[in-house]
């Protein structure tokens, strides 16, 4: 049986992620790895957890290991609403972490030819969620405070059924949209009548400046809010949330029913249970003040090690950096020699969805020791400078 023959068109455009692909060659452990963007194992909160579950067991076992509604566990959708103003359990739907909710969005809103706008980068992962439905992107230029009006305005004439944006420490950059940029998008995506899909999985992780309302606390009836405890909880549970107008709901809980019925139940109700105790307000100044160290010593050692021509961004939040390279030089090329000596990072081409970005890198600085940090950024400034040099000169 030739099974390709079989397939669906859409398999086509089914790209394998680069991160998975640059995560292979990583293996080693003498490589130093800031390619997955993957939450501190020493930030996950077992014992409480562990407490929380047996407890869940103990008091509802019957319940946590039965069936349970599509919409997800009644409590667990009224803390959800309680964030937010004049939001009820109508608005909010639980779902298999925030990838099925970019999915199941995509699923109930693109046909194919459909245009998504998206910035340029974007996250990755977004990009291979839509690519099945044979949608089309325009791509809006992006500084530091966000996407820049003329751009986002000129894909918008082009009439696409959806912005797709990351407001908050945005992957891959750990840029954070501006108040007034924000205020700019929904002036604009209101003038032309498009819906904005608002992906905030790293919003918790603040550690400086002041916070920004989100889109959806701007604009309601505009925006699909999607939030997540993988970043600030575990991501493990594959346990996050859809927040929008309840008809904008009635598909999607159609098309979550025809995917996995619903969101296990047992982790929905160890979350609550958890969240219920009031301890995750102690637990979100531990994930901040976690990643705000080693994002000061990745800055620093940026400053020590990276040659001159290389910029990078210094994000208030979230877990990762961005660089950029001098025009010319290729960083997909310069992965592969950066494995060689031991040290790992993703490029930035992955996250363009016109293919752009070959001179633009990502890093994370989630997981690794401050020392792995520093090891790490003088090998990454030895391979940089061997090849920068007949570039600059």
């Amino acid at each position: 049986m030739n099974w390709h023959e079989h397939l669906a068109n859409r398999t086509k455009r089914m790209k394998p992620s680069t991160i998975r692909e640059i995560l292979k060659l990583t293996q080693r452990s003498e490589v130093i790895s800031f390619a997955g963007g993957l939450p501190a194992p020493g930030l996950f909160p077992v014992d409480k957890l562990s407490e929380a579950a047996t407890k869940v067991l103990q008091d509802k076992g019957s319940e946590a290991l039965q069936y349970s509604t599509t919409e997800g566990y009644l409590p667990l959708r009224e803390w959800v609403a309680g964030t937010f103003e004049n939001v009820s359990t109508n608005h909010v739907q639980i779902v298999s972490g925030s990838q099925q909710a970019l999915d199941l969005v995509a699923k109930c809103f693109f046909n194919p030819g459909d245009k998504v706008v998206v910035g340029a980068p974007t996250y990755m992962g977004a990009l291979r969620a839509f690519d099945p439905y044979e949608v089309d992107y325009v791509t809006v230029d992006c500084d530091d405070s966000g996407m820049l009006p003329e751009s986002l305005e000129a894909a918008l004439k082009q009439n696409p059924k959806m912005i797709y944006a990351i407001p908050n420490f945005d992957n891959p950059t750990g840029v954070t949209m501006s108040l007034e940029r924000r205020q700019k998008l929904i002036k604009l995506a209101r003038r032309y009548n498009v819906p904005i899909y608002e992906d905030n999985p790293y919003g918790e992780l603040r550690f400086e400046g002041e916070e920004l309302p989100r889109l959806y606390d701007l604009a309601p009836d505009l925006v699909i809010y999607a939030g997540t405890f993988s970043k600030i909880m575990v991501p493990g549970f594959r346990l996050a949330w859809i927040v929008a107008d309840p008809e904008v709901l009635v598909p999607i809980v159609r098309a979550k029913q025809a995917a996995d019925l619903h969101t296990s139940t047992y982790t929905q109700m160890i979350a609550h249970e958890v969240l219920s105790s009031g301890f995750l307000d102690e637990q979100i100044e531990r994930v901040r003040s976690y990643y705000k160290a080693q994002r000061d010593v990745m800055l620093g050692a940026l400053e020590t090690h990276m040659p001159e021509g290389i910029s990078w961004t210094r994000p208030t939040g979230g877990m990762f950096l961005w660089l950029t390279l001098p025009e010319g030089v290729n960083a997909t090329e310069l992965a592969y020699e950066a494995v060689k000596e031991n040290v790992a990072y993703v490029p930035g081409e992955a996250f363009f969805a016109d293919g752009s970005g070959e001179n633009t890198l990502r890093l994370s600085y989630s997981i690794a020791t401050p020392e792995e940090i520093e090891q790490g950024m003088a090998r990454l400034g030895e391979v940089f400078k061997k090849h920068l040099e007949p570039v600059t000169a």
